[in-house]
């Protein structure tokens, strides 16, 4: 037996059982890491996209007329709208403008439609 031989035996030997298989290992990260991405995705970022969304649209559909709470806690009814802001009367003969990102939600009828 000549020394190169004798020392290829020796690396083979101390090698761990199951150490040529590692593909296994690296595949079962790979899946554990994807379930975690999804659970994340399903449970936060999907539903944020979604309450982004229809914010956004509520915004939108704003109206004159509109009775709106503020995200401040004010009551009052849109009287005027630009592309930025919105013009809210709160009492007789007081208006005041506000952002439109500061409308908390859109009451129908004396009760919230949605929750903002």
């Amino acid at each position: 037996m000549n020394a190169a031989h004798a020392a290829e035996l020796a690396f083979a030997a101390s090698a761990p059982p199951g150490a040529a298989g590692g593909s296994g290992a690296m595949m079962t990260q790979v899946l554990f890491f994807a379930a975690i991405f999804a659970i994340f995705y399903f449970l936060l970022i999907r539903p944020q996209q979604k309450q982004k969304r229809d914010r956004e649209q509520m915004l939108t559909a704003l109206k004159k007329g509109d009775r709106i709470v503020t995200t401040g806690g004010l009551h009052g009814t849109v009287t005027g709208l630009s592309d930025h802001t919105v013009t809210v009367r709160v009492a007789d003969q007081v208006k005041l403008e506000f952002d439109r990102s500061a409308v908390g939600k859109i009451l129908v009828g004396g009760t919230a439609d949605k929750d903002a």
